[in-house]
């Protein structure tokens, strides 16, 4: 299953994942993973989360973001909640590579593992066959 919260830069994106994230930690049965560019969330999540700087392991495509989510995946059948803040940091500001990353993650995913993301923009400027996964 896959999320977006959008929302123009400033509009409390970050805090809403946050207390996603916590909430997780205390309701989910599996592994808890936050990706991140950068390690801006050390201190505002459970110390149970798996935190995940892409900057550290050199993501910084779709494609690329793409390949690490699935080896993670692939690495580890616990994880049941991967969360990541602002995709487009990490994979940079073309709507339609997004969007094509995304499904893909979501085919992947399926029903086993719940993937949410933070991007920063106005849903009206997201592609179409993206908007359905906006909360």
């Amino acid at each position: 299953m896959l999320k977006l919260i959008t929302g123009k830069k400033g509009t409390g994106k970050t805090k809403i994942l946050m207390d996603m994230i916590n909430k997780a930690v205390k309701n989910t049965s599996g592994n808890v993973v936050c990706i991140e560019k950068g390690a801006k969330l050390t201190y505002d999540i459970d110390h149970s989360v798996r935190l995940v700087d892409s900057e550290h392991y050199g993501v910084d495509s779709y494609d690329k973001f793409y390949g690490f989510v699935a080896g993670m995946l692939a690495g580890n059948y616990d994880i049941k909640e991967v969360f990541v803040d602002s995709i487009l940091k990490i994979g940079g500001q073309d709507f339609d590579a997004l969007a094509d990353m995304l499904v893909k993650l979501d085919n992947l995913s399926g029903s086993e593992v719940e993937l949410v993301f933070t991007v920063s923009a106005d849903s009206a400027d997201l592609p179409d066959y993206i908007k359905k996964y906006i909360v």
